[in-house]
């Protein structure tokens, strides 16, 4: 996995949670801490792409979807 060194300005308060997280979790390193946190953002982000492509499903698909055969004809 490629990695890129960055360098970022957080609050002292979100620097100590994330110490306090990293010693919490036996986490070696800060950037392991910061890693996780984007990960939670992406499964966020999809968690809701999936939301809203649930909400434009169209339950009448289920009822045409098959031109009348039965699940026994295929």
């Amino acid at each position: 996995m490629a990695v890129e060194k960055l360098s970022i300005s957080i609050p002292d308060s979100a620097l100590q949670f994330v110490e306090r997280y990293r010693k919490a979790h036996a986490i070696r390193t800060r950037s392991e801490v910061i890693q996780e946190a984007l990960a939670l953002l992406r499964e966020r982000e999809l968690d809701t792409a999936y939301r809203e492509a649930s909400a434009e499903f169209d339950s009448d698909w289920d009822r045409v979807s098959s031109d009348g055969l039965a699940d026994e004809a295929w």
